[in-house]
């Protein structure tokens, strides 16, 4: 019996990261780069970051951190600070970790990790943008590169809000990542001060609660 030419043939066990079957031929090459772009993003989903989800029960992935932000700036998107454009800063959220595909995730908290996290990122960059055809490629290494100089206000907002997320999470967590890599309210404040370039009703909050935080036991003074 024939199968359709979408059923696929069994195959042998890919090696690890890899795709079980290759996807049939597009008709077009620009379908193809497309697809196999979109392909190669479901990478994303098994790169770890160090916050951990709200019922405490494993790490997340950055896919489903992306999608969290996205989700921030629908439901949060009243209190930037200047007029942006919901759709850009969903799609800047959406592309801006990207590159970890390929560079890993960098913990915040982590100076030798930081200090080569920008060669790092772009060269992920230079890797993974130019599998798109060349103006989709262009696009969304725009919006990358807009998210990383925080120069608009779209840019400013989307920053703050990847900022929050962690924050709220390890708050739920009682300490999180705070925790276990001993971080200090004084390094949080430091480091989450960027809150404040895209949203000061954000960061007021986030003051507090690091505060809180301290009190509760959750994060060292």
């Amino acid at each position: 019996m024939s199968q359709s030419p979408l059923s696929g043939e069994a195959k042998s066990q890919p090696s690890p990261g890899e795709p079980v079957a290759t996807l049939p031929s597009a008709p077009d090459s620009r379908l193809a780069r497309q697809l196999a772009f979109i392909l190669e993003i479901d990478k994303l989903k098994s790169v770890l970051r160090q916050s951990v989800l709200a019922d405490g029960s494993r790490q997340e992935n950055d896919a489903e951190h992306s999608w969290h932000l996205a989700m921030m700036a629908i439901v949060l998107g009243e209190y930037a600070d200047e007029e942006v454009d919901t759709g850009r800063v969903l799609r800047m959220l959406l592309v801006h970790d990207l590159v970890e595909i390929y560079a890993g995730d960098t913990f915040l908290y982590d100076p030798a990790g930081a200090a080569e996290q920008e060669a790092r990122e772009r060269a992920a960059a230079d890797q993974l943008f130019p599998r798109l055809p060349r103006d989709q490629a262009v696009q969304l290494r725009s919006l990358w590169e807009e998210f990383e100089a925080r120069r608009t206000p779209d840019a400013r907002f989307a920053r703050a809000l990847d900022r929050v997320q962690p924050l709220i999470l390890n708050y739920a967590t009682g300490g999180g990542s705070w925790q276990t890599h001993g971080v200090r309210a004084e390094d949080v404040l430091a480091h989450q001060r960027v809150i404040s370039e895209g949203s000061h009703a954000l960061w007021e909050y986030i003051s507090q609660l690091v505060g809180d935080a301290v009190r509760r036991g959750y994060l060292a003074a």
